[in-house]
């Protein structure tokens, strides 16, 4: 204990006290060396991506339909997931099983079908 009282050294530099953690994720006690490399202009890119527009048209299958209760589910052939679909853009004598065509529209709740018409 007395050894250690006599060989402490009160405070240290900002310098000393700084740790760095290099592109490996291991602590050291030197600064990581930056490495600029020049990019050409053309890969430059302002303002949001570009994204083609996805074909809307979809295709699926009537899987449940409740007409009492005035809505049913379309299962989407591309992606196998069930599309809400409301009586009103049923045809009337529509029953599970059919095939229709349809445009998914985004609502808070998730897509519906509109624009359906039976295949």
């Amino acid at each position: 204990m007395k050894e250690r009282k006599a060989n402490h050294v009160k405070g240290k530099s900002l310098d000393e006290m700084m740790a760095y953690v290099d592109e490996d994720g291991n602590i050291t006690s030197t600064p990581p060396t930056r490495e600029r490399r020049e990019i050409p202009l053309e890969e430059i890119q302002l303002g949001a991506a570009r994204h083609e527009p996805e074909d809307t048209t979809r295709q699926g299958k009537l899987s449940f339909y409740n007409p009492s209760k005035g809505y049913g589910f379309i299962t989407d052939e591309k992606s196998n997931e069930s599309v809400f679909v409301h009586s009103s853009q049923l045809p009337p004598m529509a029953k599970e099983g059919d095939r229709y065509s349809f445009e998914r529209e985004r609502t808070p709740k998730g897509y519906a079908a509109v624009n359906v018409s039976k295949i």
